[in-house]
């Protein structure tokens, strides 16, 4: 499993990281405080504190570099 630390802060945000992180099989959880959510759901996510950043758990380690790429805009650094 990997984590990264991202921020989603707009409705705008939000639905481009879902779109990125759809194309993916892996299974992706965001984590807020004790929440746990399925990163692929727009409701679950608008769920979330946004004003927080979020971690994000990628469950397998296939194609993590790839993943990483492609949602690089929303990992906090």
């Amino acid at each position: 499993m990997t984590s990264v630390t991202i921020n989603i802060n707009s409705i705008e945000k939000v639905k481009k990281f879902v779109n990125v992180i759809t194309v993916y099989d892996n299974d992706f959880d965001l984590v807020c405080d004790r929440y746990v959510i399925d990163a692929k759901s727009i409701m679950g996510i608008f769920s979330l504190d946004l004003s927080q950043n979020l971690k994000l758990n990628i469950q397998k380690d296939t194609d993590v570099d790839a993943i990483l790429a492609d949602i690089d805009e929303f990992i906090v650094k």
